[in-house]
């Protein structure tokens, strides 16, 4: 799953990239909020993470008008500000999500997995397709009871699968949830990593099906 990261201070932008990359998300910095409602507005993303104090247009605005056009992803607003008032406003606005600085990584990470279990995953811990099952707490996959070894390209492309059960992904809509903006994102690159997952989920009950011309549908396998 693919994260926007909003923060102005450089170094703790880099600190807060780091930790959520090392937690296995794909993860988009930005320092200023025109870039960051230009990539919102443009980009697929299932959770934005959003400083106040931003440059050009603050963490308010981008915000407002995220929730203008429509968009639902979960906003979790990061602020040196402890008012009650400011984060009243963030929260009318439709933030999801408060965090006021210093904080603990650990704890950035924790309210980062509850946002997308609620978002994502319904309010669910787990999410089961068959015999393949995903705890997102652990971001673990297992299949039929045993740990899944997954690369972190292909965990990408597995999460985002199983995120949407029932609906075809297209290698487009795969590779906006596997590469970066500071990356290029190749859906051709996708097939490679379907093809491997393929070959990891064999001899279980659920697959990969392609639709041609539309993308790629998980599912379970009826016995």
């Amino acid at each position: 799953m693919r994260i926007l990261l909003v923060e102005d201070h450089l170094q703790l932008a880099e600190s807060v990239a780091q930790a959520l990359k090392g937690a296995g998300w794909t993860v988009d910095v930005l320092h200023d909020g025109v870039a960051a409602d230009l990539a919102l507005s443009s980009e697929d993303y299932a959770l934005a993470i959003l400083d106040i104090g931003l440059p050009r247009l603050d963490g308010f605005a981008v915000l407002a008008r995220l929730r203008d056009r429509g968009q639902t992803l979960p906003v979790l607003m990061l602020t040196a500000r402890g008012e009650v008032k400011d984060r009243v406003h963030g929260l009318n606005l439709g933030a999801d999500d408060y965090l006021a600085k210093p904080f603990e990584l650990s704890e950035l990470e924790a309210r980062v997995k509850a946002l997308l279990r609620r978002s994502v995953l319904g309010g669910e811990q787990l999410q089961r397709c068959g015999e393949l099952v995903y705890d997102l707490g652990a971001r673990r996959f297992t299949l039929a009871g045993e740990a899944l070894t997954l690369t972190a390209r292909e965990q990408a492309v597995l999460e985002a699968m199983i995120a949407r059960l029932g609906r075809v992904m297209s290698k487009e809509q795969l590779a906006a949830q596997v590469f970066g903006l500071d990356e290029e994102a190749s859906p051709d690159a996708i097939e490679i990593y379907i093809h491997r997952l393929r070959k990891k989920l064999e001899g279980h009950a659920v697959r990969i099906v392609t639709f041609r011309g539309l993308g790629y549908l998980l599912e379970a396998v009826e016995a």
